[in-house]
Formats: C-alpha cells, structure tokens, sequence
C-alpha cells in the first residue's frame, strides 16, 4: 500500500498486493495515452479531443488512487454495488462513468455516483432514469448504446429502433442525450472493429440530421482496439486491461 494511501485512508487499510507493481500503472497509463495521440495524430484530431476512461472495475480502491497520482482522474465502474463501495474511499476530485449494463433497481443508487452513464440501452430503462431523476431533482446524461452487430448476447439498441424511437427519447426532459456507445464483437484482431465503429460514427451522422440533435460522443474503443477506435472518431476510450492489469473475479450484483 502507498504511504499516501495509508495517510488519506487511515481506518479503511487495504490489503497489499503480492504481485502487482504499483509503478507500472504510470507506465501503462503513459503508453496508452501515447497511443491515443498517435492515433489522434494520424486522423488530424487533436488528442485534446479524446477522454481516456480508465475502467477500474473489479480493481482495488489503491490501484485507482495510483492512477489518480500518475495523473488520471476519469474512471469507469460497471456495478453500482462496487462502485459504491470504492468511491468513498478516493479523493472527492475524481470523476466517474458508468459503463456496465445498468439495472433498473439500482438506478437511484446510481444517478449520484456518476457524472454520465455510457450504457443507456432500451427505452424503459431511459423512461425509468427520467423519472426517478425528476424525483431525486437530477438531470442525468447518457450515451445511447447501440448494439450495431446485432449480437443477441448483448445489451443494446438495434440501430433501427434506436431511430425509431430517438423522439421518444429526445422527449425526456431530465435526461441529456450525448452520443452513442459501442461494444464491437470479441476478434483477434483489432481491425476487424473497425467497420463497428464506422457505423456507429455513420449512425450517428444520420440520427443528428434526421433529429436536428447534436450527439457530440462517441464512446468506443477498448484494451483491444481503442487506436482503431480513435481513428474512427472516438471522443472516449474505455481502458482498462492495459492500465491495471487483467481483471480480479468479483460476485456480480
């Protein structure tokens, strides 16, 4: 455990890691951002322009808060259970997303935790975010997310309904609809999201003429393929593997 830690987290001490290096969380953070830039670079975008999300589920609050040192402030968490849990435990400057599959039972535990929520994906659920906003005084923003390669194991919008119903959902006055979310097939090889996240990015072209809304992010890209992504037009990448390491097994929710 670092010094630090320890001094900021006095009566919440956490095990140490027998293994891990907490140096090379800055390593790895440095290397991927290279990376974004390079991408960025070579599409003439400004890294500027694209958010490094650094998904920290399942990882422990020490690992998160050797990230914020090495310079990394925004985070990702999938449940809210875990997320609720560890928040606490970091520095208040930190900046959180959620981006797991949201469930409906957990959304009033949830909208204060998180500054946007990357996984909106059904009607009902953005029906029932809007309306427990509107009691808790909350104005949520959201990605829509798009399950373009029509996987029936994932959660999502088809991008046909997502046009079919984008009126109902522009409607919802407590939510702010900000762009779409992807996550591409599991492939070898990084190229082949590629065509996911042109067609997420084209989705995204159409939904803002045809509704005369402006969708300015697009979340896609991850440990796998996110200099793909970048050059697709990313605005978040969503990192985690390649900054903490693999993943630790957790109960789900």
């Amino acid at each position: 455990m670092s010094a630090r830690f320890a001094r900021e987290n006095p009566c919440r001490a956490i095990p140490a890691m027998e293994t891990f290096r907490v140096e090379k969380i800055a390593e790895n953070l440095e290397h991927v951002r290279a990376q974004i830039a390079d991408a960025a670079k070579k599409k003439g975008r400004s890294p500027d322009d694209i958010e490094l999300v650094a998904i920290s589920k399942t990882h422990e609050a020490e690992k998160v808060h050797e990230a914020y040192e090495a310079g990394q402030i925004l985070f990702g968490e999938s449940r809210v259970q875990e997320a609720r849990a560890k928040i606490p435990l970091l520095p208040s400057g930190l900046r959180w997303h959620f981006v797991g599959h949201l469930q409906k039972n957990k959304i009033r535990h949830a909208l204060p935790l998180f500054e946007l929520f990357h996984s909106v994906d059904s009607l009902a659920l953005a029906q029932e975010m809007n309306r427990i906003a509107n009691e808790d005084g909350m104005h949520p923003r959201v990605l829509l997310e798009v399950n373009v390669a029509g996987e029936g194991s994932k959660f999502g919008f088809k991008p046909e309904t997502v046009r079919a119903e984008m009126e109902l959902l522009l409607a919802l006055p407590r939510l702010s609809i900000e762009g779409l979310m992807i996550i591409p097939p599991v492939a070898e090889e990084a190229e082949a999201s590629r065509k996911y996240f042109v067609r997420l990015r084209e989705l995204r072209a159409v939904l803002e003429k045809e509704f005369d809304v402006k969708l300015p992010h697009l979340s896609m890209g991850m440990t796998n393929d996110f200099p793909i992504a970048v050059e697709e037009g990313a605005t978040l990448v969503r990192v985690g593997t390649a900054i903490f390491g693999e993943r630790s097994r957790t109960k789900r929710e």
